[in-house]
C-alpha cells in the first residue's frame, strides 16, 4: 500500500530523473507517471516508476525509472495461452542501472535487499551506462536495481500483461494499492 503522499512524491522525483536524462515530457506524460510497489509497503526500496508512452495490442513502450537504490524485484513473464510470454528490450537512457539475469555470479555494484537473499536468486549483473541495451527473452527471470544516482530506461516489449508476471517472492501483489 502507498500512501497518496508519497506516490505524489516519487513520481515527481521520477519526473525529474527523466527530464535530467534529455527526454522531453508534456504534461499529459507527466500526469501519467505511476508507481508499483508489489504489494510490499517499502516502495522506496522495492518499487518502481512507470510511464506507459503506448500499448497496443502487440507492442508497448515504457519510461521505467528506479530512484536511488531501489530495486524492481525479480520476476519473469511467462507465457499466457498460444503466447509465449513478454519479450522485452531495455536501454538504459540515465543513470546507473545494474540488470540481474541468469548465469554466473558477478555481482559486484549491487546489493541483495536485506533479508530477502533467498528471492533475489539472479546474481549475474550487467552494468548498464546509457545506451546500453539488454534483450530479454520471454521467460527470462530477471531483477534491477539503480545506483546512487537513480536510473532511467526505456523498455519496448511485445503485449504487456503485468497482473500475470510471475515473482520470485511469494508475498508480492502486483495490483498496487493508493492510501488517500
Amino acid at each position: 500500500m502507498i500512501h497518496v503522499d508519497e506516490l505524489k512524491e516519487v513520481c515527481s522525483k521520477a519526473i525529474e530523473l527523466i527530464l535530467e536524462a534529455g527526454i522531453h515530457l508534456t504534461d499529459v506524460d507527466k500526469a501519467k507517471v505511476t508507481a508499483a510497489d508489489f504489494g510490499l509497503s517499502n516502495l522506496q526500496k522495492e518499487g518502481i516508476q512507470i510511464l506507459t508512452m503506448f500499448d497496443t495490442d502487440r507492442i508497448a513502450g515504457k519510461i521505467l525509472v528506479l530512484l536511488p537504490y531501489q530495486t524492481e524485484p525479480e520476476h519473469w513473464h511467462p507465457s499466457v495461452g498460444d503466447d509465449p510470454g513478454k519479450e522485452e528490450v531495455i536501454r538504459a537512457l540515465g543513470g546507473e542501472l545494474y540488470f540481474y539475469i541468469p548465469g554466473e555470479d558477478n555481482m559486484e555494484k549491487g546489493f541483495l535487499v536485506p533479508g530477502k537473499e533467498d528471492v533475489y536468486t539472479m546474481r549475474q549483473e550487467v552494468d548498464m551506462k546509457p545506451g546500453d541495451q539488454l534483450v530479454l527473452p520471454a521467460g527470462t527471470k530477471h531483477w534491477f536495481q539503480a545506483g546512487p544516482s537513480g536510473a532511467v530506461m526505456y523498455s519496448f516489449s511485445t503485449k504487456v500483461r503485468d497482473a500475470l508476471d510471475q515473482f520470485t517472492d511469494p508475498n508480492i501483489n502486483r495490483e498496487t494499492v493508493i492510501e488517500y
